[in-house]
């Protein structure tokens, strides 16, 4: 198992789970990606397999401590997702859930660009039954949409890898820089992914409109896939740092004022994206690391966000902030998980996000991005406005809904509670993620300054939430649609090619009726009939057929030699 990619265990295995009957299949589906954590843990960095085909050495699996964090976390991602769902029957969703999260993994154990990019694209097919798994038209509408912009990725990242090929006779996947016109096609490829500001909709169009299950799923393993693409391929590139700060600061005002509390979540991914990407930007041991680490919670605590938001979904029928509250009635313990995945994504001190956040805010300090700096700390306030305390208070408290409903189900429950406890345990252990991660850590999350400074920026950060609400100033939670960058593509942007399509579809009638006018008294001209029927109503000689299409040809050959 040394020299086999660990990825393989989930793609392969799920290929028989359709044919397993259903008691044993939920088992199977817990029990693989365990096995492919096991396989990860006894993996020894250094190690290389290398394929020859085509004149190309493809390196099938390379290890070394910055895929083995990824390799962890896309395990447990895995198999706390399919014990959240494991009340499922939907082979459909079963299969692709593996299939995608094996493809992840398997990505990041990629030495070379061609194995990536298959492994890429595998992420985006099977990803998109996650969606289509709703079974709705909006939902299959979306997928469709989510499908275009995953495939795309992929091609643009192909054109880089054939330009990178050629510019350097090397596919080995290390350091590209944005040097070279591969080099920016590749982290366009990367950046779709990753959602950078104006590629990022499909993450808010897409996520909401998936399963319970699969809002879940896609959560962990395609926008972390970038980042570790990023962080192997891009690790101090400058530009990076203004993308990854514009990342965390205006999706904070989209989440405040949308109702959908799933697209809320969504919102908030991206802002937490920001932090990483402005960490491999950096490009330090320190911001390397925090990016690794805050990967490595984030993946943990928007998990347990998603699934409590999906567990209300489950048991309401909405995640709409305008219909829900006092669901902390019928629903504590949901209630107290989201709760611990609030905390851990406003990095509350003891909790996950405190851990990794500091780390990424310390190496931005240290190199002197002070502006930068701010907007990061901006962020950090921002969404603990949006998730940290909207996503509990609009779901679980506020007025009263009048939903009386059961808890989630057990498995669901089960699900939370180890995620909230990895939240916990990372927080107030930090050790253990420390000694995975790419770099050796010198870092005390735990100082006076960090502890008392987050403390001051939370309580003043609730502070201005509670007089916002006393005030009536928070923006309500209503029903309405937040209008977002996609509106240019999906409403604009048909509307322009439609009213332009009835002018061409004009220009082209004119066109043609003028043209078959002009052949008409061409021919009647030449036979001497004017006055005739036109050509199109008809028949013509054979001598009169074959001038005309030695005059089209002479015209195409003409046109050629131009």
């Amino acid at each position: 198992m040394s020299s086999f990619n660990p990825g393989l265990i989930l793609i392969i295995g799920a290929l028989p789970v359709a044919l397993l009957p259903h008691a044993l299949r939920r088992v199977y589906l817990l029990v693989l990606p365990l096995i492919g954590l096991f396989v990860v843990h006894n993996l020894t960095p250094g190690t290389v397999v290398t394929y020859e085909t085509l004149g190309l050495t493809l390196e099938l699996l390379r290890v070394d401590r910055l895929a083995m964090v990824w390799g962890y976390i896309f395990n447990i991602a895995a198999f706390l997702a399919m014990l959240f769902a494991f009340h499922e029957r939907d082979t459909m969703q079963q299969v692709s859930a593996l299939i995608y999260a094996g493809a992840a993994i398997a990505a990041v154990f990629a030495g070379d660009l061609v194995t990536l990019f298959v492994y890429w694209e595998l992420t985006a097919i099977s990803s998109v039954f996650l969606i289509w798994a709703a079974r709705t038209e909006r939902a299959y509408k979306t997928g469709m949409r989510y499908l275009l912009i995953q495939v795309g990725s992929g091609v643009i990242l192909l054109a880089g890898v054939l330009l990178w090929y050629n510019d350097t006779g090397s596919i080995q996947f290390g350091h590209i820089g944005i040097e070279t016109l591969a080099g920016k096609l590749i982290l366009i490829a990367f950046g779709i992914k990753c959602a950078f500001p104006l590629l990022h909709n499909w993450l808010q169009d897409a996520y909401p409109e998936a399963t319970v299950t699969g809002t879940v799923v896609l959560s962990a393993f395609t926008t972390k896939l970038a980042v570790y693409a990023l962080a192997r391929g891009y690790a101090g590139t400058e530009m990076l740092i203004y993308i990854g700060a514009t990342m965390t600061a205006f999706p904070i005002f989209y989440a405040v004022i949308e109702n959908d509390l799933r697209r809320v979540l969504a919102y908030s991914l991206n802002n937490q994206l920001g932090f990483m990407v402005v960490g491999i930007g950096i490009g330090t041991e320190l911001s390397l690391n925090g990016t690794a680490s805050h990967a490595f919670s984030h993946i943990l605590y928007k998990a347990l966000l998603f699934m409590s938001m999906g567990a209300v979904l489950y048991r309401t029928g909405t995640c709409k902030g305008s219909e829900l509250g006092g669901l902390y009635k019928s629903m504590p313990f949901t209630t107290g998980f989201c709760i611990i995945g609030a905390a851990s994504i406003s990095a509350f001190p003891l909790f996950s996000g405190f851990v990794s956040k500091s780390m990424i805010l310390l190496a931005v300090a240290e190199d002197h991005r002070w502006f930068v700096w701010g907007t990061l700390l901006f962020a950090s306030a921002g969404v603990f406005h949006h998730s940290g305390i909207k996503i509990p208070y609009f779901a679980f408290f506020a007025h009263d809904s009048g939903h009386r409903v059961k808890e989630a189900p057990w498995n669901m429950l089960l699900a939370m509670a180890i995620s909230s406890f990895l939240c916990i345990f990372i927080g107030v252990y930090p050790q253990m993620l420390f000694d995975i991660l790419p770099y050796p850590v010198v870092f005390e999350p735990y100082t006076s300054a960090h502890v008392i400074n987050q403390l001051q920026l939370l309580l003043f950060s609730a502070l201005a939430f509670t007089v916002l609400m006393l005030y009536k100033i928070y923006p309500p939670e209503l029903k309405s649609t937040n209008l977002d960058s996609d509106w240019i593509y999906r409403k604009f942007m048909p509307c322009v090619m439609q009213f332009a399509g009835k002018w061409i579809v004009r220009f082209d009638r004119g066109v043609r009726s003028e043209t078959l006018k002009v052949l008409d008294d061409i021919i009647a001209l030449i036979e001497g009939q004017h006055g005739t029927k036109s050509m199109m109503s008809r028949s013509m000689h054979a001598g009169t057929m074959a001038l005309i299409v030695l005059s089209v040809l002479l015209v195409f050959l003409v046109m050629m030699m131009i």
